[in-house]
């Protein structure tokens, strides 16, 4: 009967994380977290890409309204996330 107990292969490479992959399952390919950094330069993206949906061929300015408010939103979230993380905790 076979054992029940697999061998480590030689040829498999330690993943050296401070994260334990039973709680992050992901951590055991090497990724592990999230890249705030990252996140701040794709919201800033969103914002300049919904200022720029105000430029176009429209007749009715409501849904520039709409835009400038949601970009106008999300830089008051990134303005006040960039601030809350130099504050020392």
């Amino acid at each position: 009967m076979a054992a029940t107990d697999l061998d480590k292969a030689s040829t498999e490479r330690a993943v050296a994380t401070s994260v334990d992959p039973a709680e992050v399952p992901s951590a055991a390919w090497g990724w592990s977290g999230e890249s705030r950094k990252t996140f701040r330069i794709a919201g800033w993206f969103v914002v300049l890409a919904l200022l720029g949906m105000t430029i176009g061929n429209h007749q009715g300015h409501v849904e520039d309204l709409f835009l400038i408010g949601l970009a106008g939103l999300m830089a008051v979230i990134l303005i006040v996330d960039s601030l809350t993380r130099r504050m020392p905790k």
